[in-house]
Order: structure tokens, then C-alpha cells, then sequence
């Protein structure tokens, strides 16, 4: 499959707004794309769904074999293009190596042969541009830069200085944004607002697409994809924890990774999504339930107030397996403080108080080995991630698992777990749930 990788040399760059636009443009051209995005991330993948009109899939060498790689690429397979938007910058990862790379963009573009098309902002620069450029396209020999979109250029005179800089240097300049066509997106303290709560989401689409189609050169784009096999090896995604999963969905709990839902379902699992927001409990045919990540502190108030959701939750925990990441992990806590230092009632299966009073950021690959099976489930080690500003008050139930970040280092938000009278348990965990590792550990950094 032919594609690209949209990355840039550091966060903030404009990578998401010029992948949505050139999906949008793309599609109205009537082609088929698939979107990808490199890393762990839940929220841009809703956008790049919502633009594409198809599933975005996380692909991440670090928590991810290469057999995975492939697995995930095969969904592409009827796509006339693939577009990857990278995390951070493009060569950003961590310090060791886990399944295929150290979880930077460069790995992706490494390993699919995709052609990197470099989004620059050149605010408070003009030929030093080349001089960034230059260093992106020389600094590993098996990633290709197809060319370079400059972003929020200032005037005529400022495009014409950095074409003359990057001309002789043979680096093409692929699309040229003036600064007064930046199209923002509302942005809260774990990344953007998600896709689903944007009220205006389709003409924000529309006018990225529309801005593209005007400052990008979408022939010469869609000309500079390319690609090369991925070696399949054998794979096998990680097993549906019962054959019907009640999963929490509405804008307090969705983030969960889209391959996960496609495993299960490919198993032949079927998803009963619910709302905890709408104060409905799981479904009781389902064998498990699973609350993904969120923003409860969000509406910890509603959630507090939900007393159909939490009474029909516990009786479902009495005699099946409920599990939550993240913000489903705080949801199944006692209590949860808000920012302005309220403390709301939660669902009370597990004793875990947080607080949002004080933040402080935790973020960072994970490995997990479970010292009791997670939604009876998975007990291998795991690959996953952890993004979140809350701070654990008390955590007193039995740890979940042995978790070390990418250098190897103990972590100390380890999860919980409790047995229930009836023959249920609760676990729940910061950990987001990647992959089943391909490492067998990994050693402290010096």
C-alpha cells in the first residue's frame, strides 16, 4: 500500500490539521484513504475516522511487533492511500528499543517505506527552515522526506526566502500555509477536545479540506506516496475477555484503541456499548465489562448522581469480571476530587480515591505483568501506555500488576484488584492496553 507518514519536527506543528485536510481533500477527490497515527494517542484517530469515513488504527513499533504492523496495514488494504500522522517530532522516542523500533515516526516510515511529509512551523524563521530540513532528510538512511509543507508563513516575501534556501538543497516544498489560514482545534489538558463533543466538527472539516485543496500540492502529494511489504509474521491479537463485553461509551469513557474493538470483534465478541453518563448499568447478557479511559473528572458530578449505573455495575461485578483503564480505573474508586477540590462519589468496587486538585502529568510507555488476570483475561505481560494529570490519594487494594516504564524503571501506579463475594472481580489500572509484549523485560537505564 502506498502512503505517507504527515510529521514535523516537534509537537505543535500543525501535523493533525494538515492530515484532517488533506483526508477531507483527498476523499472529495473521490479517493479511499486510510488513516493511521503513530504512538499511542486516542483522540486524533476519532478525528482522522471522522474525516475518512473509515477505522484510524494506532501503529507503534515500540509496543508493537511488526507482525502487528502488518496485521493493522491489512486494513488498508482497499485504500487508495494510507496517511500515518506522527507524535511528537519525527524521531522522538524512548532511550530502548521494544518490538520493532523505540516508538518514534521514523519507525513507521522505516518500515512501511512510506515518504515523511515534513510540516514546518516557520513562525520567527526564514532560510534556517532549509538548515531543519536538511538535518530531518540526513539523519537516518532508511527514511525517505518526500518534501515539506511550510506552515504559517508569514507573507509572500517570507515563502520566497525559504524556497530559496531549500531549492538548491533539492528538498521540495510540498504546500505552503499562510498564517492567517491556521485552522485551530479546541485543546484541554490531555490533547485536543475529542471529535464527538465538537458541535461543529463537519465544517471544521470541511474548511480544512478546503485549505488544502488552496495551499497544498495535492497531485505532487499523492504522487510522492510510496511503499513496500511489510513481512507478516505470525500474529494473534489479544482475545475478547468474554463473547459479549459491555463497554462504557459516551464522552466520559472512550478511549480505547480502535484494534483492540477489531480484535475482539474479528474473535467474534460483540460489543453492548452503554452510557454510565445516561445512568444506564451493562448489559446483564454480557460475560464482561470494560470502562476505557476518559475524562470523568470532567462530569464527576453526573457520574456521582448516576445511581442506576453504579447499583447495576456492582451487581454485575458480583459474579463477572469489570475492568477499567484510566479514567475507568477512577470511576470504580470511592471518590474522585474534581479540580476545584470537590470530592464526588464513585462507583466504590474498588477503595482507589484520586485528585484532580493537584495536577501533575504522568505519561510514558508501560510494560505490565499482571499478578492476577485483568477482566479474567490477560494475564501475560503487556505493552501499554499511561497518560493522565490525576494523583492517586489511596490506593489500597491488592496491586494489579508489576509495571516498569521503557527504561525499566518500577512505576508506582501498579493498578487494583478485588475478588468479589460472588465469584466477580474488579480490577482497574492507569495502564492502557496495548499489545501482548514481544519483550521479555527490559533492564534499568544507567
Amino acid at each position: 500500500m502506498k502512503g505517507l507518514v504527515i510529521s514535523a519536527p516537534a509537537s505543535g506543528s500543525g501535523k493533525t490539521t494538515v492530515t484532517l485536510g488533506l483526508i477531507a481533500a483527498l476523499r472529495a477527490r473521490g479517493l479511499a484513504v486510510q488513516p493511521y497515527k503513530s504512538g499511542p494517542d486516542y483522540i486524533d484517530p476519532a478525528f482522522h475516522r471522522a474525516a475518512a469515513g473509515r477505522e484510524s488504527f494506532n501503529l507503534d513499533s515500540w509496543a508493537m511487533t511488526g507482525a502487528q504492523i502488518a496485521h493493522l496495514l491489512a486494513a488498508g488494504r482497499d485504500a487508495d492511500i494510507a496517511l500515518a500522522e506522527g507524535s511528537m517530532g519525527l524521531f522522538d522516542g524512548v532511550a530502548h528499543q521494544g518490538g520493532c523500533g523505540n516508538g518514534a515516526s521514523a519507525d513507521i516510515a522505516a518500515l512501511t517505506g512510506w515518504p515523511v511529509l515534513l510540516v514546518m512551523d516557520c513562525k520567527g524563521q526564514a532560510q534556517s527552515a532549509a538548515a531543519v530540513a536538511l538535518g530531518f532528510r540526513q539523519m537516518r538512511a532508511d527514511v525517505h522526506l518526500a518534501g515539506v509543507v511550510l506552515n504559517r508563513v508569514a507573507s509572500a516575501r517570507h515563502e520566497a526566502l525559504m524556497r530559496h534556501a531549500l531549492d538548491p538543497l533539492g528538498i521540495r516544498v510540498l504546500g505552503v500555509l499562510p498564517r492567517e489560514a491556521a485552522i485551530e482545534l479546541p485543546e484541554r489538558h490531555l490533547g485536543l477536545v475529542q471529535a464527538r463533543e465538537h458541535a461543529t466538527l463537519a465544517a471544521l472539516l470541511a474548511q480544512a479540506g478546503q485549505a488544502a485543496t488552496r495551499y497544498l500540492d495535492l497531485d505532487a502529494i499523492v504522487a510522492a506516496a510510496a511503499g513496500q511489504g511489510v513481512e507478516a509474521g505470525p500474529f494473534r491479537p489479544l482475545p475478547p475477555p468474554a463473547e459479549r463485553i459491555a463497554l462504557a461509551q459516551d464522552d466520559a469513557f472512550s478511549f480505547i484503541y480502535p484494534h483492540l474493538i477489531a480484535g475482539w470483534r474479528a474473535a467474534g465478541a460483540t460489543i453492548v456499548p452503554f452510557s454510565p453518563l445516561a445512568d444506564q448499568a451493562p448489559d446483564d447478557s454480557a460475560g464482561a465489562c470494560w470502562l476505557p479511559g476518559g475524562y470523568p473528572e470532567l462530569h464527576a458530578g453526573r457520574l456521582a448522581a448516576a445511581t442506576h449505573f453504579r447499583d447495576g455495575l456492582s451487581r454485575f461485578a458480583e459474579t463477572r469480571p469489570v475492568h477499567g483503564e484510566c479514567g475507568g480505573y477512577m470511576a470504580l474508586g470511592a471518590g474522585l476530587v474534581d479540580a476545584d477540590g470537590t470530592r464526588h462519589r464513585m462507583a466504590g468496587l474498588l477503595g482507589l480515591e484520586t485528585s484532580y486538585a493537584k495536577r501533575r502529568m504522568h505519561l510514558g510507555y508501560r510494560l505490565a505483568a499482571p499478578l492476577a488476570p485483568i477482566a479474567g483475561a490477560y494475564g501475560q505481560p503487556l505493552t501499554g501506555h499511561e497518560f493522565h494529570y490525576a494523583t492517586i490519594l489511596s490506593q489500597p487494594d491488592a496491586p494489579l500488576a508489576r509495571v516498569t516504564d521503557a527504561n525499566g524503571a518500577e512505576v508506582a501506579e501498579t493498578g487494583s484488584h478485588r475478588a468479589m463475594p460472588g465469584g466477580g472481580h474488579v480490577s482497574g489500572s492507569f495502564f492502557h492496553m496495548i499489545a501482548e509484549s514481544p519483550m521479555s523485560g527490559l533492564t534499568r537505564a544507567p
